[in-house]
């Protein structure tokens, strides 16, 4: 029998924060949320194009980081090429909002298909009907937040892992859009001991798994460069023997049109011949996360820094501390010496 997961309120992350500056934000931000809603959705993706275009060729943001990562994963792609994968993922961004916006008004319990085509339920839905914890694993690509959103309607709540947002007021407002169909989300700055009781409970637990993992992390390959990614997800599924199913919410004809995949299932209750390892079960699945980013390249977050390389910078941090610490003199009080037998005559 599963049991109720105890969840912490998130807490914003910065203590020295101003509640007016905060709220003024979050009074924007809403007053948008409204203008959004109020449009038809045509509407909303004939914006979205126009601001792509802004945010990509005027205000140039992220380019050089976009243009590196493009170049790298799709070298074989003209620059013209390139240029139209940059649009479409701020295009896809911007209606990802709209689509947020719009989802609670327009996709309910009753009508869930007019908007959502499954492609291979049977991989998630199996393993999540029996009486063990399950790893969804997916990426920023698609209409990620629509998986949870989806999830819930079709009666399998999940718990996320998601950064909690500094802005108290967003984090609530962002919060009751992911908990509306019953997806829970755990804080990821507190997400060992929460994951750990998930999968404890037999609860199904959801991953973006594109995080860059740092210097520390597990390295692999992705787009043909080295990646490094969080070890707990791979250490998760195979400490305690739970499914992995990858997944992803592709955006296909139209805003609120999404094909809901699920691209591949790992069981290591099911492995045989030699045990998977947590860096092979990590390339596993990052493998699969490419074949479908390659699917559909206008729909993935390539303003990440998800390349970059600090480990010689690390190792250059750990010599110096190594070689302060040994040069440094131990100024640590002496012992008293204890008196000799002599001193004592002398005395």
């Amino acid at each position: 029998m599963r049991r109720t997961v105890s969840q912490p309120q998130p807490t914003s992350q910065n203590k020295r924060r101003s509640p007016v500056a905060d709220y003024s934000v979050y009074l924007v931000a809403r007053l948008f949320i409204c203008v959004v809603q109020a449009l038809p959705l045509s509407a909303c993706a004939r914006l979205s194009k126009f601001l792509a275009g802004v945010l990509h060729d005027r205000l140039k943001i992220r380019r050089q980081v976009i243009e590196d990562n493009l170049r790298h994963a799709f070298p074989e792609s003209s620059d013209i090429e390139r240029t139209t994968i940059a649009r479409e993922m701020f295009e896809h961004l911007l209606l990802m909002i709209c689509e947020i916006a719009h989802a609670p008004r327009k996709i309910h319990e009753t009508n869930w298909r007019r908007h959502f085509r499954l492609v291979n339920p049977a991989l998630m839905v199996r393993p999540m009907l029996e009486p063990r914890a399950v790893l969804a694993v997916t990426a920023h690509h698609g209409n990620f937040e629509m998986n949870g959103y989806a999830a819930g309607l079709l009666g399998f709540p999940t718990y996320t892992l998601a950064r909690t947002l500094d802005n108290p007021y967003l984090q609530k407002f962002l919060s009751q859009f992911r908990g509306a169909t019953g997806q829970h989300i755990l804080p990821a700055k507190e997400s060992s001991a929460l994951a750990t009781s998930v999968i404890e409970a037999n609860e199904t637990l959801a991953a973006l798994a594109d995080h860059y993992g740092g210097p520390k992390g597990c390295w692999i390959e992705f787009f043909q460069r080295p990646a490094s990614c969080h070890k707990a997800i791979a250490l998760f599924s195979l400490a305690q023997n739970a499914p992995m199913v990858i997944c992803h919410t592709k955006r296909t004809t139209a805003p609120l049109q999404f094909e809901l995949n699920f691209t591949a299932a790992f069981d290591p209750a099911l492995a045989t011949g030699d045990t998977m390892s947590v860096q092979q079960l990590t390339q596993w699945y990052s493998s699969n996360v490419e074949s479908f980013v390659r699917e559909a390249p206008g729909q993935y977050w390539w303003l990440h820094r998800r390349w970059k390389d600090t480990r010689d910078a690390y190792r250059q941090k750990r010599r110096r501390r190594t070689d302060t610490a040994e040069s440094t003199p131990d100024r640590r009080t002496p012992e008293t010496p204890t008196a000799s037998p002599a001193t004592n005559r002398d005395v």
